[in-house]
């Protein structure tokens, strides 16, 4: 299988040297006021983009990392602190097992003010299996056996190329592990996992919406030492 580093973009290194990082952390500031004092994210991000001269690449690190005081305080209370044994957990799987293949390939992660890690990586209806990807699953199994879940629903994005081949992975490598595994290929996976408690996501309108939600990836990268290397434009 060819060696992908995902989420890896070459500029990357210059985006957020310790000089850039300095003018993130200033941007993500006024980012923060504009958006508690009622502005759109990304009306705010534009604005305060060009007033930096950001490139798309911080504009975006910039929009997942921020969020107004609003959010960020319904998102703690939906949080769950502990995993009960026994538990059922339903996955965003693209966006979970996408963030978990860029911690593996030292691309660059962002950690986020509602605690959640976010990647850069866009899907934009294509994605195929790397050699990353056993890794991250791998990762979640071990996790998710200690926790002692009974259940585990991935949800997949019918549109997304490969996504019956993703499931099978899934299938496959999970099928070693104690719990029961379930994979759903859908349309408008968004739209479900808003219904339902014990999310798996770092995706901001799930987040917002859903009933209660773990913060998976965050354990798994605490529990790999990855987290040191994650970056953050926030103080």
């Amino acid at each position: 299988m060819k060696t992908v580093k995902r989420g890896y973009v070459p500029e990357d290194e210059k985006f957020f040297s310790p000089d850039s990082m300095v003018k993130l952390e200033k941007a993500a500031k006024d980012i923060k006021y504009l958006t508690d004092s009622g502005y759109n994210i990304k009306n705010a991000s534009v604005f305060v983009g060009n007033h930096y001269e950001l490139s798309e690449r911080q504009r975006l690190a910039l929009v997942r990392s921020v969020s107004p005081d609003k959010q960020l305080s319904a998102r703690e209370n939906s949080r769950i602190k502990y995993l009960e044994e026994n538990s059922t957990l339903y996955i965003d799987g693209f966006n979970t097992i996408i963030t978990l293949e860029v911690a593996f390939s030292g691309s660059p992660l962002f950690e986020c003010m509602d605690g959640t890690i976010r990647d850069l990586a866009g899907l934009r209806g294509t994605y195929s299996v790397i050699d990353k990807t056993e890794s991250a699953l791998a990762a979640i199994g071990k996790v998710l056996s200690e926790h002692k879940i009974n259940k585990v629903v991935f949800y997949l994005d019918s549109p997304v190329s490969n996504s019956g081949r993703l499931g099978q992975k899934i299938k496959e490598h999970l099928g070693a592990y104690p719990f029961e595994t379930e994979i759903i290929v859908m349309n408008e996976v968004d739209y479900a996992l808003k219904q339902l408690d014990h999310v798996v996501s770092s995706d901001a309108i799930i987040l917002d919406n859903c009933k209660s939600w773990y913060n998976l990836v965050r354990e798994i990268l605490d529990r790999e030492d990855l987290l040191k290397n994650v970056y953050k434009i926030w103080r």
